[in-house]
């Protein structure tokens, strides 16, 4: 019954009331809608608007339903009088009820839309052909319903669907019993809603109890975490969907998730990566990864569209650099009212030709994994065939019989079904495969996914327990639980085997130890690398200062020696070396000295830094976190970045250190005077060092040393040479550092004179080095007569044997130096050491956040026994409580 008022499609219509029989008024005609007073007047013969004819417009409805059907011409042989009689009979009613359908959608002018157009016309190609009835619809309906506002038709809808089935049913009990099937599930799944949503609410008064599937899913997620190496086989079942690229093996998960989850792509390979889909029933339809916390709300198209975003951005996370698809393994579960409980593991389509942008080896990669899949023995195989292409040109169903050659695994999907009846020249083919007579393959059972709106069904082809994804989902979930309750008790016998055996071979190798896997020894790592952070900042000021004074000046001493005090003192005059000195220390400390500063304070901390490790390390810890420790040192100090304002500040203070020349006590001239004597005596140890080197080893080193002389030095050229300008330089003991080209000259010929041909640039490298000598046993004798300077020069007096301005520069640079440990010592303590402790926190979330990197740095066989072992009794109690459940 069409019944008006609130469920009415529209105003014009809403006073009247739909009846087996006809159309009586309840209103007076004015209130009517327009369209439904020119109806009125159409066919009551009243051409006054004013008078509305009620008893006449309801006869002529009333009659309209029963009108005798245009007779066809009876059959020969028979009066056709029986047969007209029962036509008329079926034929009366159905046009009472498309009465029923025409007043409605003259009714919806304004209500609809383009949606229930397209809807009708649906509906309208399931209808048998009644254009033989035409005559019994008046033309005015036809043409008054092709007047109607098709935007506005949508809330007719129900109404029409009502009427619709009602008047075809009958005439067809397959689509009947199907639609009370439909009926019936609908309200079977509303109300198994409204329980779920009860229990939901009970949950969380009470203790939280995992359902039966999430422990197995977990129990099968333990699995796949464990290494390539380990030696349990995994027996567990799952449903593994296999099938040629573009089968439609997809689309089947995702009817059977009851929502479009997966990534799509024309033509393109989507599926880069096994999805693991753990289904469950639950009072909402949603989805959540297995380490993350977000719930997709699978009602609601943005959360799909993220949802599938979310699982194409995890594929090309897992595939390497320079592979096509990856066997790394992405956890998916989804919830919904009505959803079978399974575990359905989605695997990269086969294909048969590499083309191009894919890697080289992906054919066999994609064999490879679906083998390791289907060659459990427990797994159940979803096998996907695309209906709408030739049987000859699968690829799937031949892997398919070589892992499960008596089919006891296996069930066959059919997809495509209503593509292949309108491209196979056979249909009868499609028979042959759903009855399993045409692929060499055998299943457990067989069926077959109509996408569009093909009428194998209708035709008798298909069996009704063959189609519909609610089927195939029966017969899937009991064949995965028959799988499980054989398996599982078997499986838990063979993980309390592995585990006597890991246990057993940890007693014997490391008895004395903790079973720490791979992340509890990152802790463990991670709190003694922070310890020794901590201890950084525990350094005193002192051995601060000590250390970066001493580095300073093993950095800086060469250019203080060779470019500032050398050229000075050598010009033999306190004013021009005064001038000198103040000018090259200008220089050297707007460019070099405070960036050689800020390196040797960072050098300084990093030595620090790994001393603390390695002290650490020799305090019983263990070696298991060496490589770790150096990662995480040697990342720590790469970000590390001085502060860059340092700089400047050092730079100033420096050049206000080096300008100071007021030696203020004895105290600090006598200390100036021994760090100048220490820095002679060892520049004069060098320089003895080369001049022996030249010459070559004595007869009492060649002996007790067994050196040898070069073949110059067998010569005794550089010896000659030597000895002849020593001579020289006892004759002029007052000699400049720089030998005149006459005396080069006056060299050379004393020495061919003797026989000895020299060149002369090895008499001025000689020289060089023999003045050198001899200007730093000069500066040392000098130094020694200072030591009693200091009252000269704390009056200014000015003798000229006692002029000490090269203790005072020595004194300026080791002033500046304890300045500059000063200032750098307080950055150290104040700021960097502080700095370098947050990098290595940093550094060390980062770690532990990246367990391919954890991998690679706690390494050996303790760590993965330990692990084996943790896992291993991890999935016994787990399998434990999966068959107490």
């Amino acid at each position: 019954m069409l019944r008006v008022g609130n469920k009415a499609a529209c105003l014009a219509c809403r006073n009247l009331v739909s009846t087996n029989m006809g159309v009586r008024f309840r209103v007076p005609l004015q209130k009517l809608h327009p369209l439904s007073r020119a109806i009125h007047h159409r066919y009551s013969g009243n051409t006054n608007p004013q008078r509305p004819p009620h008893r006449t417009a309801a006869r002529y409805f009333t009659s309209m339903s029963r009108l005798p059907m245009r007779p066809p011409k009876p059959p020969p042989g028979s009066g056709g009088r029986g047969h007209q009689q029962q036509r008329n009979f079926w034929v009366a009613s159905l046009a009472a009820r498309l009465l029923k359908l025409r007043y409605i959608l003259l009714g919806s002018a304004v209500g609809g839309g383009y949606t229930a157009k397209k809807t009708y016309d649906e509906w309208k190609e399931m209808l048998p052909d009644f254009s033989e009835y035409n005559w019994v619809i008046p033309d005015f309906v036809w043409e008054l319903s092709e007047q109607i506002d098709l935007d506005k038709l949508a809330k007719a809808l129900p109404e029409i669907e009502e009427i619709l089935f009602d008047g075809i049913l009958p005439f067809f009990p397959q689509l009947k019993y199907q639609r009370m099937l439909e009926r019936l599930e609908k309200e079977n799944k509303e109300l198994r809603k409204v329980v779920l949503q009860k229990d939901d609410k009970g949950i969380h008064q009470r203790k939280v109890k995992k359902s039966l599937i999430d422990l197995y899913s977990e129990v099968l997620d333990i699995l796949s975490d464990y290494d390539a190496n380990y030696n349990t086989q995994d027996h567990l079942p799952r449903v593994v969907v296999v099938g040629d690229q573009s089968a439609g093996k997809t689309s089947v998960l995702e009817m059977i998730a009851q929502a479009r989850i997966f990534p799509r792509g024309s033509g393109e390979m989507m599926t880069r990566s096994p999805v693991k889909v753990t289904l469950s029933e639950g009072p909402h339809h949603v989805a959540m990864f297995k380490d993350s916390g977000r719930e997709f709300d699978l009602s609601k198209e943005e959360d799909l569209a993220a949802l599938r975003h979310e699982i194409e951005l995890r594929m090309r996370k897992s595939v390497k650099a320079g592979q096509t698809v990856s066997c790394e393994t992405i956890s998916l579960s989804v919830k919904g009212p009505g959803i079978q409980r399974m575990v359905l593991v989605d695997l990269p389509g086969v294909i048969s030709t590499v083309t191009a942008g894919m890697a080289s080896d992906t054919k066999e990669t994609i064999f490879s994994i679906s083998k390791a899949y289907m060659q459990n023995p427990n797994a159940i195989i979803l096998c996907i065939q695309d209906g709408s292409v030739d049987a000859e040109r699968s690829i799937v169903t031949d892997l398919v019989s070589q892992m499960d050659p008596q089919g006891k695994r296996t069930i066959f999907v059919l997809t495509k079904v209503d593509l292949a009846e309108k491209n196979l020249a056979s249909p009868n083919r499609i028979q042959q495969i759903v009855e399993g007579k045409l692929f060499p393959m055998k299943a457990l059972g067989y069926f077959a996914v109509v996408t569009g709106k093909g009428n194998i069904y209708l035709d008798g082809m298909l069996k009704a327990h063959q189609v519909t994804t609610k089927n195939l989902s029966l017969a899937v979930s009991d064949c995965f639980w028959k799988m499980v309750r054989e398996s599982v008790e078997q499986q838990a016998d063979v993980f309390k085997a592995s585990r006597f055996n890991l246990e057993t071979e940890w007693k014997n190798n490391y008895p004395r130890l903790r079973e720490l896997d791979r992340n509890e020894l990152f802790e463990k790592a991670k709190n003694e690398i922070l310890d020794e952070v901590i201890s950084l900042s525990q350094v005193t000021p002192q051995h601060w200062e000590a250390i970066l004074q001493k580095k300073l000046w093993e950095r800086v001493s060469t250019h203080v020696i060779e470019n500032i005090y050398l050229p000075a003192a050598q010009t033999m005059d306190s004013g021009t070396f005064n001038t000198t000195v103040d000018i090259k220390l200008k220089q050297w400390t707007d460019k070099q000295l405070p960036h050689k500063a800020l390196e040797v304070a960072w050098e300084t901390l990093q030595e620090e830094f790994a001393r603390f490790m390695a002290e650490y390390k020799g305090k019983d810890q263990d070696d298991i976190f060496d490589k770790l420790k150096e990662a995480v040192k040697d990342e720590s100090i790469k970000r590390h970045k001085w502060n860059e304002r340092a700089m400047d500040s050092l730079r100033v203070i420096q050049h206000n250190a080096l300008e100071d020349r007021s030696i203020t006590d004895k105290p600090q001239w006598d200390a100036a005077i021994q760090f100048m004597e220490e820095t002679l005596q060892s520049r004069l140890k060098d320089t003895e060092s080369v001049i022996r080197d030249m010459v070559g080893p004595g007869w009492r080193q060649r002996w007790l040393n067994w050196m040898n002389r070069t073949p110059d030095q067998v010569r005794h050229i550089r010896n000659e040479t030597k000895n002849e300008l020593e001579r020289l330089l006892k004759l002029h003991d007052e000699h400049t550092a720089y030998l005149a080209n006459d005396e080069v000259t006056t060299v050379r010929k004393n020495l061919e004179g003797r026989g000895v041909e020299v060149d002369p640039v090895l008499i001025k490298d000689t020289w060089h080095q023999l003045y050198r000598r001899h200007f730093l046993q000069k500066a040392l004798s000098h130094c020694n007569l200072c030591k009693r300077g200091f009252y000269y020069y704390q009056r200014h007096f000015v003798d000229s044997e006692l002029e000490c301005n090269d203790v005072v520069l020595f004194w300026r640079i080791q002033r500046m130096l304890v300045i500059t440990a000063n200032t750098l010592r307080q950055q150290l303590t104040n700021t960097e050491v502080r700095r370098l402790e947050k990098n290595v926190k940093e550094v060390l979330d980062d770690f532990g956040e990246d367990m391919e990197k954890k991998t690679h740095l706690i390494t050996g066989r303790r760590v993965q026994l330990a692990e084996d072992l943790s896992k291993t009794k991890e999935l016994q109690k787990q399998v434990t409580t999966l068959i107490e459940t």
